[in-house]
């Protein structure tokens, strides 16, 4: 038994109009849902962007470390030498000192 349905030109009609009407509605959330993706695609990249750019400058910044590294060591090794020198004329110094019993006087020259 088969079942004919008949229906009217306006219910037709109707139904068409309901289903452009709901289509639509889905095109225009989907494209603003899409137009938001983009937004924030956007904005990830830039902020990718800005990462990567720092990403570099700090990775130039810690390519020197070496080299200011060497410099730092050298300087120092010269301050600790210096260092070892004043030590040792201070002990050389103070030794005579304590020996000698004209001092300053036999350190500094007399005006006679």
């Amino acid at each position: 038994m088969t079942l004919i349905l008949a229906a009217s030109e306006g219910a037709i009609l109707t139904v068409w109009g309901v289903s452009l009407a709901v289509g639509a509605v889905v095109i225009l959330v989907v494209g603003v849902l899409l137009a938001l993706v983009r937004r924030t695609a956007v904005q990830i990249e830039t902020g990718a962007e800005a990462i990567w750019t720092e990403g570099q400058l700090v990775a130039n910044n810690t390519i020197q470390i070496p080299i200011f590294l060497q410099t730092a060591n050298r300087v120092v090794a010269g301050i600790r030498s210096n260092a070892i020198d004043i030590v040792t004329a201070s002990k050389a110094i103070e030794q005579h000192a304590e020996g000698c019993p004209g001092c300053p006087a036999c350190v500094l020259p007399s005006n006679d």
